[in-house]
């Protein structure tokens, strides 16, 4: 059984900032595929960033500049650093960890509301 539980979360003012941690899967963390979601009201739940076991980062075009995805693999944790927040980035925001075709964990989310 698998848990990811997302941390993090609140209101904030536009232009404002937040860190959104998740902790993972511990035994096979560095060999997974990490990634952030989020979705708004009468949305669909969108790709907003992610990070393999390599390092390597993927970000949505509306975020781009704005969040960075890290992980740290010491204390099996992935993060999503969101600056310059904007009220389009008002949602509920999931952790996913994937390995593979078959292995695939969604946190239960954390809710960012980005308000004046």
């Amino acid at each position: 059984q698998v848990q990811l539980v997302e941390s993090g979360g609140g209101l904030v003012q536009p232009g404002g900032s937040l860190r959104l941690s998740c902790g993972a899967s511990g035994s096979i963390f560095r060999r997974s595929l990490m990634g952030w979601y989020r979705q708004a009201p009468g949305k669909q739940r969108e790709l907003v960033a992610q990070i393999d076991s390599d390092g390597i980062t993927n970000y949505a075009d509306s975020v781009k500049g704005r969040f960075t995805i890290s992980r740290d693999d010491a204390k099996v944790t992935v993060y999503l650093q969101m600056n310059s927040l904007i009220p389009e980035d008002t949602a509920v925001y999931y952790c996913r960890q994937q390995w593979g075709s078959a292995y695939d964990y969604w946190g239960q989310g954390t809710q960012v509301t980005v308000s004046s």
